[in-house]
C-alpha cells in the first residue's frame, strides 16, 4: 500500500489552534508580518474579516493564491513594518506571530479595539541553542519579557515553552493572549 504524499503546507501555530475560537465570525482581524498567511487563512476560515500585512510580495502572492483556492476573502497589504505604517484602523484582534519589534509594541497595542485581543507569539533567546531561527537579540525575547511588552493589556493566558515543530525541530517561544480593557 502506498501512502499519499505528506503535505508541507504550514499549519497555524499551536497557540492559534488553542485560542482561535475567540475569533468570532465577522470579527475584524489584523495579521501583522503575516508571511504566507497561515494565521490569516485560519482566521478567515472561522469567518473573520482579515487584513494581512507583510513586506514580502512573493509571500503575499502565495497566501493570496491559497486563499483563492480555499474560497476565502482576505485583504492582503504590502507594507514594510520597519517603516512608518499605513493607516490600518482598529481591530477586534491583532495577530503577531514570529515577529518582534519592541519599538512598535505601543503601535500594535493601539490597533486593538477596547475589549479586543492581542494574540502574539515569538521566539525566546534560547532559540539560538536549537540551531535555527533568528539569532539577533533584536528578534528574540528574554525570559519574562512578553508580559511587560504587552502592558497595559491584561494577559489572559501566557506561556514560555520549548515545543516540537516537527519530527526534527524544536522551538523556544513565548506566547500571550491579552485583552484591551
Amino acid at each position: 500500500m502506498t501512502m499519499p504524499p505528506v503535505s508541507r503546507t504550514t499549519r497555524p501555530s499551536t497557540w492559534f489552534l488553542w485560542h482561535g475560537h475567540r475569533l468570532e465570525p465577522g470579527a475584524r482581524v489584523l495579521d501583522l508580518a503575516c508571511g504566507e498567511g497561515r494565521h490569516s487563512l485560519a482566521a478567515a476560515a472561522r469567518g473573520a474579516r482579515v487584513t494581512a500585512v507583510d513586506r514580502d510580495q512573493a509571500r503575499l502572492a502565495a497566501g493570496r493564491e491559497r486563499a483563492e483556492a480555499q474560497g476565502l476573502a482576505i485583504d492582503w497589504m504590502a507594507a514594510d513594518l520597519g517603516e512608518p505604517w499605513p493607516e490600518l484602523g482598529a481591530f477586534d484582534a491583532v495577530l503577531v506571530f514570529n515577529y518582534l519589534d519592541r519599538a512598535k509594541m505601543p503601535q500594535m497595542i493601539e490597533l486593538v479595539e477596547p475589549g479586543g485581543l492581542l494574540m502574539m507569539e515569538t521566539f525566546l533567546s534560547t532559540q539560538r541553542e536549537l540551531g535555527w531561527g533568528p539569532t539577533s537579540d533584536d528578534h528574540l525575547l528574554r525570559p519574562g519579557e512578553m508580559a511587560r511588552l504587552v502592558a497595559p493589556l491584561a494577559v489572559q493566558h501566557g506561556r514560555e515553552v520549548v515545543e516540537a515543530v516537527d519530527a526534527e525541530r524544536w522551538r523556544a517561544v513565548a506566547s500571550v493572549l491579552a485583552v484591551k480593557k
